[in-house]
This record gives structure tokens, sequence and C-alpha cells, in this order.
């Protein structure tokens, strides 16, 4: 099955350039290319994606609003933040809006068409200055304070870890290496972190201790 792909960019260069790494890449089907996103809706109803890579400084309408139109309309469609920004208000708009990954645009080309795959398969890939700055907020929440401040949650310890390797951009794959378990049971970890946070998403998560420890 060929993972279908959206490209929501002005620049024109950039945008055939990831245009022909998409059709270039096995897995990979280019669904659609734009230049805005003035006519999102429309635009994603008619290519039908399974990825969008959305730039954040698009003109009319941003990446991040895109993105909370996306969440409404398409709920499960998967999408990753391109941007030359990693601007922490940006990153974590981006984040709390339901993207699902969020790379700048000096990410290598190969690790660009791997962070689809990685996306689709459910990870949440991001370019490691940006991980920097998610895990610097992440990290209050495992703190001891924090545990006290969320008792309510009851994570244990392997699944604040699972939800730390998810924040940090790794795959179920990568976890279950970095971890030792098997692929099956870092699912298992991260739908029992979704039940007690009361979220359906990685974003959400990342969304939610944000907003209840440092917002």
């Amino acid at each position: 099955m060929l993972v279908r792909v959206a490209i929501f960019e002005d620049s024109y260069p950039v945008r055939e350039a990831i245009s022909l790494l998409v059709q270039g890449t096995s897995g990979l089907e280019l669904a659609g290319i734009f230049s805005d996103c003035n006519h999102l809706v429309d635009d994603i109803q008619s290519c039908v994606p399974d990825i969008v890579l959305m730039d954040i400084g698009m003109p009319g309408m941003n990446g991040v609003e895109a993105v909370k139109i996306i969440k409404r309309h398409f709920p499960t469609l998967i999408v990753i933040m391109q941007t030359v920004f990693d601007d922490d208000d940006l990153v974590f708009d981006a984040i709390c809006a339901g993207a699902s990954g969020y790379l700048l645009k000096d990410t290598p080309p190969a690790r660009l068409m791997e962070s689809i795959i990685e996306a689709y398969n459910g990870g949440a890939p991001m370019s490691p200055s940006v991980a920097r700055k998610t895990l610097r907020l992440f990290q209050t929440f495992l703190s001891p304070m924090a545990d006290a401040a969320h008792t309510n949650y009851h994570l244990t310890n392997r699944e604040k870890e699972v939800l730390k390797w998810m924040i940090e951009g790794h795959s179920y794959k990568m976890i279950a290496d970095a971890c030792h378990i098997s692929f099956d049971t870092v699912r298992a970890h991260i739908r029992h972190i979704y039940e007690k946070l009361h979220v359906a998403s990685m974003s959400e998560a990342v969304a939610k201790v944000i907003k209840e420890r440092l917002v």
C-alpha cells in the first residue's frame, strides 16, 4: 500500500523538490501539491492524502491555522509541519493545533522521506532542535514535583519512558528497540497512556503536558 502525500508549500522550488523526492521514494505516492491553503478542505477532499506536509509560513491562511481546520474536518489525517523557524511559540502552537511532527527545512531529503513513513506508522518526527525544546518542557512533567501534581494520571515509569521517546520523535519500532520490548508492547503502552491522559493522539498528549504545566 502506498502512502499518499499532499504538499502545501508556497515556494515553487521547494514544492517541486519535495514532489520529486516523494515520487522517487518507494512506498510513497504524490497525492497533490498546493501553493496556498485558500481552498484547503476542497483540496484535501479532492486528493485524499494519508499525510500532509504543511509549510507554516503560507500566504493568506498560515500553516498553524490550516492544521486546526484539517483536524476539525479530517481528525485522523496526519500533518507534518515544515518551516525555517524553530521558534518556541510556533513549535508549540503547531503541536497544540494537532500536528504530528515538526521539521525544519534544512532536514536532509532522506530524513524527510523517512519522517513521512515514521509519522504514518505512528511516530512523531521532529528536527533535533525542536525535539530538545519539547523535551525541556516534558522534563517538568517527569520531575517528582510534576508527578505529585499529576497523580491522577497514574502513569507508570515505563509509560513515562515510552512517552518521552514519542515526544522526542521516535517511531514505535525505534521505541521498541530502545526499550528492548516488542512492537505490540509499545502499542499497548501508548494505548494506556492515551487512556490515562484522556487523549487520542500524541499531539494531544504533548499539548496536554504543555497546557497543564507551563501555559
